[in-house]
């Protein structure tokens, strides 16, 4: 089966989705926990940095709406991105999933490397 969309999330919710925290986002909580090494740090926030400069930033993640994103499984470039990020978690032993999916509720946003989608409690929209 082909899959449209893909999502690296934690195990544990995000406070103002209710939903699984994204890979950057418990990057970020590493980072300023003061988990990760100074290495560690700088690497991720390369990482992080290239994202910011690539991939465009949906509207509605700018204001902080309650929404979710997940990489288009053919956007190969940015996935393979992301790769230092898993490593780093794997490092620090959060555990992550890749959520593979086709359903992934209404579609608020959408450009040629990545959807968001509205969550309300936890669900899909």
């Amino acid at each position: 089966m082909d899959f449209k969309y893909v999502r690296l999330q934690g195990r544990e919710n995000a406070y103002m989705t209710k939903y699984p925290k994204g890979i950057f986002g418990m990057c970020w909580r590493l980072l300023l926990d003061g988990k990760m090494s100074e290495a560690d740090a700088e690497e991720f926030k390369a990482v992080d940095k290239w994202f910011v400069e690539n991939l465009p930033e949906p509207e509605p993640c700018k204001k902080q709406e309650q929404v979710i994103t997940f990489f288009k499984t053919t956007a190969a470039e940015m996935l393979k991105k992301t790769e230092p990020m898993t490593r780093l978690l794997e490092k620090y032993g959060q555990p992550y999933d890749a959520v593979y999916t086709n359903h992934v509720g209404t579609i608020i946003y959408e450009d040629e490397w990545q959807v968001a989608v509205r969550v309300e409690n936890g669900r899909m929209i």
